[in-house]
């Protein structure tokens, strides 16, 4: 039986995204590597599944690597990668590299980088999600060069030690975010911010005089030291333990007294 790896690389910016092809070069000499996402963009549908439609997979010509483009959301991708394309679990799964960071809990919640991620997790596979920050307007449709060689890096780095020793204890993802314009890696253990974005809806007339809206967003700074956005505003490369169980159990005791309060009405 071959001992090889099994690399899935998934991501939310499409199967023709810049960070998909340059993750799969930063991870190939790790074991056999096989791409797997949306067919088009799908940032920001979180961890959405195709339910009521059936979803379609064709094979992909990316470089010299087994791909497979999914008409679908990043975690139909990561669904039918293991039932459908592989019919084994992956070794590990890496998200990304995603232009664009996703940081807070505002943003992992409808970040369809992190959701892949989780999704890979749920399946008990090691998973790790890659962003690297970008200008504003590169986010959807890059209009400048990216460097991705700083992430690629940081993703090949992290990547071998989850495979050589596994993931650390009682760590579902790894959510690692990389700034821009750094030269010498400088990680930092971060927890999530809050929030890191001033929500913005922006009203518009169609030709007939009916409303419609843009949902549009600034991005906050961060004064909050140990954060996910402080770490990143300030060059470090935020890695960020995420667990699948969101049990808030430090509020157990106070929702025991509040219930029996609610009873005792």
């Amino acid at each position: 039986m071959s001992s090889e790896k099994t690399i899935l690389i998934i991501n939310d910016d499409g199967i023709r995204s810049r960070g998909l092809v340059q993750t799969a070069r930063a991870l190939s000499d790790l074991g056999r590597i096989v791409l797997v996402a949306p067919l088009v963009q799908k940032s920001g549908v979180g961890r959405s599944l195709s339910l009521f439609e059936p979803i379609r997979v064709s094979r992909a010509t990316i470089d010299e690597y087994e791909a497979y483009a999914v008409a679908g959301t990043p975690t139909d991708a990561v669904l039918l990668a293991e039932y459908a394309i592989l019919h084994k679990k992956a070794d590990l799964l890496v998200s990304g590299i995603n232009v664009g960071e996703n940081l807070s809990t505002e943003s992992i919640m409808t970040s369809g980088t992190v959701g892949a991620a989780l999704t890979g997790a749920s399946q008990s596979i090691p998973s790790m999600a890659v962003s690297l920050q970008a200008h504003h307007g590169d986010v959807f449709e890059p209009r400048t060069e990216i460097d991705f060689s700083v992430a690629a890096d940081v993703t090949r780095a992290i990547a071998d030690h989850i495979v050589t020793h596994g993931m650390p204890p009682n760590v579902d993802v790894l959510n690692v975010n990389v700034p821009m314009g750094v030269v010498q890696p400088e990680y930092q253990v971060t927890r999530l911010e809050r929030n890191v974005f001033d929500i913005r809806i922006i009203e518009r007339l169609d030709p007939r005089g009916n409303a419609y809206f843009w949902i549009g967003s600034d991005f906050k700074q961060s004064e909050t030291p140990g954060t996910d956005v402080y770490a990143l505003n300030n060059g470090r490369i935020s890695v960020t333990p995420l667990t699948l169980d969101n049990t808030a159990r430090s509020s157990e005791t106070l929702l025991n007294k509040w219930l029996h309060a609610l009873s005792s009405r």
